[in-house]
């Protein structure tokens, strides 16, 4: 009786190691599904990207047109960035982000360069003759509506910028075609400070002379 009477201990302690090894199962498979959890989480983090600022012009692709891209991303009524009122007494917000350079695209051919000609030609005297310069350019970008927008919004500082620039330029340089592949790099820098300065962002991507005498 005693033997039949020890056996059940022996039993329950069988139990207690199948008790064990099941909560050591369950907390395996809890780890491994917080473990999963946290790496979907992760991926899901991952993939999202950083998020572009709305108020910041887009590169237009192949096929598309500035206007369309513009219209698309540009931040709705009410947001940063928003298009000054119509009414002249209304002034213009500051621009809420830290003025960049947009660069221009690894690989042109799949983007939309668009051309904006400035309408009257730059004159001015030249800083080392009685001569003095006539150009006429165009400005190109790569990105939408709101960069050739900006140039006409703010062609008078631009004007301004630019006549100041060729006041100091002298005739010898500019009658060299390097003289003039300068002053295309000068103007494309100048327009650029001037558009980052009123609105926040570059864009130009290069100026073609139209026209260009010296006399």
């Amino acid at each position: 009786m005693s033997k039949d009477a020890a056996a059940p201990p022996a039993k329950k302690k069988g139990g207690a190691k199948k008790l064990i090894i099941i909560g050591a199962a369950v907390a395996l498979l809890g780890g491994g599904g917080a473990a999963a959890g946290f790496y979907a989480a992760g991926s899901m983090h991952k993939e999202a990207g950083p998020v572009e600022d709305p108020n910041m012009p887009r590169l237009v692709k192949k096929g598309e047109k500035p206007e369309d891209v513009a219209a698309k991303y540009a931040p709705a009524a009410g947001e940063h960035g928003e298009a000054a009122e119509t009414d002249a007494e209304a002034v213009e917000p500051e621009h809420p982000h830290k003025p960049v350079d947009l660069p221009s695209p690894r690989n042109p051919s799949a983007y939309q360069a668009t051309y904006y000609q400035i309408p009257a030609p730059f004159t001015s005297n030249m800083s080392d003759s009685d001569a003095f310069a006539q150009i006429s350019i165009a400005a190109s970008t790569y990105y939408d509506q709101r960069v050739i927008t900006a140039i006409q919004t703010h062609e008078l500082a631009i004007r301004s910028a630019i006549l100041m620039m060729l006041a100091q330029e002298q005739e010898l340089d500019l009658a060299t075609p390097q003289g003039k592949e300068r002053l295309q790099g000068k103007l494309v820098k100048i327009i650029n400070n001037v558009l980052k300065d009123r609105t926040g962002y570059g864009g130009v991507d290069n100026v073609y002379f139209t026209n260009f005498v010296i006399q």
